[in-house]
C-alpha cells in the first residue's frame, strides 16, 4: 500500500515537473539506506549529473546514508556541482516523497549552496 501511495503521487508530480537543458529537474530516490539525487533533462533524455550517499566522494563525509546529515551532505554536494557546470535554476521533483525529514533537508541544502527552484 505504501508503495502504490508514493507511486501514485510521483505520477501526479510527474504530470506538470519536466525538466529541460537550461533547468533540468532535480530527482530525488530514497530508500532505507541512501540517498540518491540526479539532475536530468527530460526533453534530451539525459541525466546531467547525480550525486548519492554511495559515491566515494560522500562516503568519506558521512557515516550512514539514510539519515538527515547524509542528505544536508547530498543537497550540498549537489549545489556545488551544479553550479560549477553552470546551472542555476532547477525543478524541484521529490519522487512522490512527503516533503519533510531528509527530502526537506535535502531541498534546504541545495538552496544554501545556491540552486533556484
Amino acid at each position: 500500500m505504501k508503495l502504490e501511495g508514493r507511486a501514485r503521487r510521483h505520477k501526479r508530480v510527474r504530470k506538470k515537473v519536466i525538466g529541460t537543458a537550461q533547468r533540468p529537474r532535480l530527482s530525488v530516490f530514497r530508500s532505507l539506506k541512501h540517498i540518491y539525487v540526479q539532475l536530468l533533462d527530460d526533453e534530451n533524455s539525459k541525466t546531467i549529473l547525480s550525486v548519492s550517499t554511495r559515491s566515494k566522494d560522500c562516503r568519506e563525509k558521512i557515516k550512514y546514508g539514510g539519515n538527515i546529515l547524509a542528505a544536508k551532505v547530498v543537497g550540498k554536494m549537489l549545489g556545488e556541482k551544479a553550479l560549477n557546470n553552470k546551472i542555476t535554476d532547477v525543478v524541484f521533483d521529490r519522487g512522490g516523497y512527503l516533503y519533510h525529514g531528509r527530502i526537506k533537508a535535502l531541498a534546504d541544502a541545495t538552496r544554501e549552496a545556491g540552486l533556484k527552484f
